[in-house]
């Protein structure tokens, strides 16, 4: 199936898509399926098996409760956030919960959410789903994998979708696209035969699916959900879940930041410091379990705001956003995302941060580039070199939360995103390692990674820093 921007772009809760969005769709549509298939009257019971990476840091990324609100019939992208915690309290309390919020089943954690360490034969983020009657007989299984990013895969290696149905036309790969790529080297090819940008490329593509207002709609609807996510985490306070009590400081930050205009004349850097604002707001946000983007990650989803807002800020000035470079920003951000996504992986417990942090500031870099005016060359440059220095870069989340290091990251990943379109906008596109290349040694790096730097917390930071 072919991937569109709004599959890399995905409005949902924190704190992870591998972890907590793909969770949560997989519970959902095995709902679904028992509903389907056997109608939900028939099921007395549901037990639900955790392996690999979400059964090693499965708690601390709210693993539990997506199961739990995905078999209930919630939705990532729909689910109010302030509601969640008082649908978990009346699941644990009754010892039950409401299969697709219509029939009422037996549910103790305990007895029916199991946490297996060994992995699932197809990817590190495996579950498994087993439906029972009455009588304890089972009625039903199902085997899902979390494969990065909030995109959910069976055991046949199919698809699963959220709510919305299939796009018409993507039977196949690329089938139908005016403009099908699967590689940096494709898109380059496409842009040099057509005098097409990579982010025009991509809105020739989506187009097939979608008219261009709905696409702009839809683009448009992205950036809000961004913009949204700094000025939440912006606005708020206090410590986030989780024993460490780690102090949220975006809010801390603006107000130094705002408070003092005048030391940005002094400082010229001082600009890097809105970055790095935007980036932990952000990720603060994600980290309590609000509403952000997948953008292509949970964990990274701070990177590409940041960029943005750095673009729209300081780039475009403070009057009214151009519509048109935040559109070609993140359609140019979903073309480089889009290669990842078909020739590697986006997942932290396959490959580690390089997959998360790592794509994202590749991403960034890339858009920035584009919208700074770079040439495709430039922008596929400035794609690799973001991805070239952030090769083996480890998934070690201490305490199994989505806090430290991985705040501070996406800060860094947005800089050297920044840092990396300009490398490329001084040169003429022309370099040694292509996209192609260094997507290929991300990908082997991360096979040649222990499982214990994987998303695992059994390694790195995550055993060398002592929870509080």
């Amino acid at each position: 199936m072919p991937v569109s921007v709004f599959d890399l772009f995905k409005i949902g809760i924190g704190p992870s898509s591998s972890h907590t969005v793909g969770p949560m769709i997989a519970g959902r549509q095995f709902a679904c399926h028992l509903q389907d298939a056997l109608g939900l009257q028939a099921v007395h019971s549901v037990t639900v098996e955790l392996f690999g990476s979400l059964s090693a840091t499965g708690v601390g990324h709210g693993t539990d409760k997506a199961v739990l609100l995905g078999l209930a019939g919630h939705e990532p992208d729909r689910i109010d956030p302030d509601q969640i915690a008082p649908a978990i309290a009346d699941i644990r309390a009754s010892g039950s919960l409401l299969l697709m919020g219509q029939h009422r089943v037996a549910f103790t954690e305990k007895e029916h959410l199991l946490f297996r360490r060994k992995s699932l034969p197809l990817h590190p983020n495996g579950m498994c789903f087993h439906a029972l009657d009455s009588a304890g007989a089972e009625l039903a299984t199902r085997e899902y994998y979390s494969v990065g990013g909030g995109f959910v895969v069976d055991a046949a290696g199919e698809r699963v979708l959220n709510h919305a149905p299939a796009l018409p036309g993507t039977a196949g790969h690329g089938q139908g696209l005016p403009h099908p790529f699967r590689t940096g080297a494709e898109l380059l090819a496409q842009c040099q035969a057509t005098g097409l940008s990579p982010a025009q490329v991509m809105a020739a593509n989506e187009q097939h699916w979608r008219s261009s207002a709905e696409v702009r709609r839809q683009l448009m609807a992205i950036w809000q959900a961004m913009a949204g996510a700094v000025r939440r985490g912006c606005a708020s306070t206090g410590h986030l879940p989780g024993p460490m009590h780690v102090r949220r400081r975006a809010a801390e930050l603006q107000h130094q930041l705002s408070s003092a205009p005048e030391a940005a004349l002094r400082d010229p850097l001082s600009m890097l410091d809105w970055v790095n604002l935007y980036a932990m707001a952000v990720n603060e946000e994600n980290a309590a379990g609000g509403r952000v983007v997948t953008a292509p990650t949970n964990g990274a989803a701070g990177v590409i705001p940041a960029v943005l807002h750095y673009y729209v800020n300081f780039i475009q000035g403070t009057h009214k956003p151009n519509e048109d470079g935040i559109a070609d920003f993140l359609l140019t951000a979903g073309a480089i995302g889009l290669i990842y996504k078909e020739n590697a992986s986006l997942s932290g417990a396959e490959v580690g941060c390089q997959g998360e942090v790592g794509v994202a500031c590749s991403m960034a870099a890339g858009a920035l580039a584009a919208v700074m005016g770079g040439t495709p060359e430039q922008i596929e440059n400035a794609a690799e070199i973001g991805m070239e220095h952030n090769l083996g870069m480890t998934c070690d989340p201490v305490g199994g939360l989505v806090q430290i290091p991985c705040i501070e990251r996406n800060a860094m990943g947005a800089i050297k995103a920044i840092n990396a379109a300009r490398m490329a906008l001084r040169g003429d596109g022309q370099h040694v390692v292509s996209l192609d290349k260094v997507i290929k040694t991300m990908m082997q790096t991360g096979a040649d990674m222990k499982s214990k730097y994987k998303e695992t917390s059994r390694g790195g930071l995550a055993v060398n820093v002592v929870e509080c």
